[in-house]
């Protein structure tokens, strides 16, 4: 955890890691002029923040987008904050949370994004059957995947047993190994701004990957907060499969909010 805490000591990066938390997804040139800083030290202090795991950068075409990492502080929060200190400060936390949104304007706001990491010890490969092998992704996620997987085709997630289709959506991009794009709907759902849409890459490094996950256009901030504690379930199972050939039991998705 010394990267973490190396980044962290500083304000300005600290600053950076706020400004993010209030827009994320943020260009180079975006956080430049909000922060009055030239592009060479921004570009320093992200780098610092990358090698820390704090940031990950999505290519958005010719733009790299920054997105804040929250995964590297939760770790930091539970290992030194104890179960009693935990429900206190959640208590603080809500009030502030609270008084906040009481504060805010009615300003229109973009679709919340959100983005997650993982490395898995696997190959490219092995990552993409999981993503898109239905048989796969029913051991591990309890809902199979259902498609041929070509651009312009649609997909199913079919629950276990049932057979009940919970999402369904459109392949927008297909190139495996490395790059999966799918729309993210419930069934007969229109929202107005359009279906959310999935973006999975995979990159390769040695004997790793890197799985960034990234979900866009969502409706807004409650499903952000239900997709927060949805994926990191999903791919640690996901992890757990290719790593050690067995899912968690029980199910990460089974545990109550007090616990996770």
């Amino acid at each position: 955890m010394d990267p973490v805490f190396k980044a962290l000591a500083d304000p300005t990066r600290r600053l950076l890691l706020d400004r993010l938390r209030e827009h994320n997804g943020q260009t180079l040139r975006e956080l430049c002029e909000r922060l009055a800083m030239a592009r060479q030290s921004a570009t320093q202090h992200l780098d610092v923040l990358v090698r820390a795991n704090l940031v990950t950068v999505v290519r958005r075409g010719r733009e790299r987008l920054h997105y804040l990492n929250p995964t590297p502080i939760h770790e930091i929060e539970e290992r030194w904050i104890s179960g009693f200190e935990r429900r206190r400060l959640q208590t603080i936390s809500a009030i502030r949370n609270q008084a906040e949104e009481h504060a805010m304007t009615d300003a229109p706001t973009a679709p919340p994004t959100y983005v997650y990491v993982t490395y898995i010890r696997a190959s490219a490969e092995q990552v993409w059957q999981a993503l898109t092998d239905a048989d796969l992704t029913a051991a591990y996620w309890g809902h199979a995947n259902v498609s041929d997987w070509q651009p312009g085709s649609t997909w199913e997630h079919r629950r276990v047993g049932s057979g009940d289709v919970d999402v369904v959506g459109r392949v927008v991009e297909a190139d495996a190994p490395t790059r999966l794009v799918i729309t993210f709907a419930a069934p007969g759902d229109e929202p107005p701004g359009g279906p959310s849409v999935v973006t999975f890459l995979v990159e390769p490094h040695h004997d790793i990957v890197r799985l960034t996950v990234t979900h866009e256009n969502l409706t807004d901030q409650a499903m952000h907060t239900g997709i927060s504690q949805g994926w990191p379930a999903v791919l640690a199972n996901l992890k757990s499969l290719l790593e050690t050939g067995n899912v968690l039991s029980p199910a990460p998705w089974e545990m109550s909010p007090t616990n996770a």
